[in-house]
């Protein structure tokens, strides 16, 4: 018998939103950060009963939405990736925070290509990679608006959240880090090896054509 990736994902996931609730460093910046996995989590299970997701963006949304939940649990400049980092590295902060933004680059920039294809008439090449770097990009600027939102109602109880570490210029390395996670994505996995396109044609006989 087959062993189905999605329903083992889902429970992987599961486990670790339990491990990282439990304990937590500070409960209103585990929510804070915890949530998008928590909605995400639902939202794949609901749309997997009538939509099949590649195992490409299965496989990604599960490593980001874990990179999530460690810094929901330790919050991010206190992450122990991070402070090894800083050790090994010799950095001045925890820059596990630039690794989640990486992710919001790397995971949403297949996202958005799977549900272009699905959806719209752009074929694989020519607009469709710069759409989705562009759409992960614009949402990167939509969370700093987010986390800045966040700072100013909570004020210094979102700290945490907010994870600047002192840094004028954190919300730009946020999003450049998401910028350059999005571009290695959409190359790595739709240009390079076109592993995406060929699981999207799986699942979708009508791109083979495309």
């Amino acid at each position: 018998m087959r062993l189905q990736l999605g329903p083992i994902l889902v429970a992987i996931v599961a486990l670790a939103v339990i491990a990282s609730w439990h304990d937590a460093f500070d409960q209103l910046t585990w929510w804070l950060e915890a949530w998008w996995v928590l909605a995400g989590l639902m939202a794949v299970v609901v749309i997997s009963r009538k939509h099949r997701i590649t195992p490409l963006l299965q496989v990604l949304l599960a490593l980001h939405a874990i990179v999530l939940l460690a810094g929901a649990h330790w919050t991010y400049e206190c992450v122990p990736l991070g402070e090894w980092w800083r050790e090994w590295f010799g950095f001045q902060r925890n820059h596990y925070d630039r690794l989640g933004h990486f992710m919001q680059g790397f995971t949403p920039a297949i996202m958005i290509r799977e549900l272009l294809r699905r959806t719209s008439p752009l074929g694989p090449r020519g607009w469709l990679p710069v759409l989705c770097v562009a759409c992960a990009l614009a949402f990167s600027a939509f969370f700093e608006m987010i986390e800045w939102g966040t700072s100013v109602a909570l004020g210094h109880s979102a700290d945490a959240f907010l994870g600047s570490q002192g840094d004028p210029w954190d919300a730009q390395w946020d999003m450049l880090y998401c910028l350059i996670g999005a571009i290695i994505s959409i190359v790595a996995f739709s240009v390079v090896t076109n592993i995406h396109e060929r699981e999207l044609a799986r699942i979708l006989p009508r791109l083979q054509a495309q």
